[in-house]
């Protein structure tokens, strides 16, 4: 690619994202290290040939939903942080990838100029996207779990290509076994009293995902 060229992936633009808040979590501490080649390296992680929807668009879109809930969250770009490693392992047949992307963190930030205590609560925030689960007042993870679930609340087409994205990361499990796989996962999220716990989760998204979640899991059981 040319310098002139459009930078029709969108990595640039990710790449000056993770540089800004990478920086702003260090403090502003300079340019060492550059920031540049950690981004690279997660980018080439998001970009592996086994995914169809954790990719760099949804890297993208959980990154945007983020600056959308900011201002909830006590360290918003802790939180972007986050977001970058909370898929950087993926593997669909593997149960252990979000203990996996967090070792990465923890391993990773602190050689990019990161103190130890955020890169801690960067690696917690990881682990948490295990159950989308945080606890009262953790306006971090809540603002992580949020965007991260915020597809559920997408309009319907989107929604659509969504699931099958994911049907796609699953093509090794026959399908009645993932259809019944995947129909308890919507009925364990059904059942949970609330999705999103941000004010703004709560009254934008919450209604739409809710009836996406049930249209998709009248579709797999009928």
């Amino acid at each position: 690619m040319s310098d002139s060229a459009p930078d029709t992936s969108g990595t640039s633009a990710l790449r000056g994202r993770w540089r800004e808040a990478l920086l702003a979590a260090r403090g502003g501490t300079g340019l060492a290290p550059d920031p540049d080649p950690y981004a690279d390296a997660l980018l080439a992680r998001w970009a592996e040939p086994q995914r169809r929807y954790h990719t760099t668009a949804h890297l993208t879109q959980v990154l945007d939903r983020v600056d959308t809930l900011a201002g909830h969250a006590a360290d918003p770009d802790l939180v972007r942080l986050a977001v970058w490693f909370h898929d950087a392992v993926y593997r669909p047949d593997r149960s252990e990838n979000e203990e996996r992307s967090a070792a990465l963190a923890e391993r990773a930030l602190p050689e990019a100029g990161l103190p130890d205590a955020e890169t801690a609560e960067v690696a917690r925030l990881v682990r948490l996207t295990v159950t989308h689960d945080p606890a009262d007042g953790d306006t971090n993870g809540e603002v992580l779990c949020d965007a991260d679930l915020a597809i559920l609340a997408a309009p319907p087409k989107e929604y659509a290509a969504y699931a099958a994205q994911v049907r796609e990361e699953y093509g090794f499990v026959p399908d009645d076994a993932f259809r019944e796989g995947r129909a308890a996962v919507l009925r364990q999220l059904l059942e949970l009293p609330c999705l999103f716990r941000t004010p703004h989760g709560s009254a934008e998204w919450e209604p739409r995902a809710r009836q996406n979640l049930t249209t998709e899991l009248e579709l797999l059981t009928h």
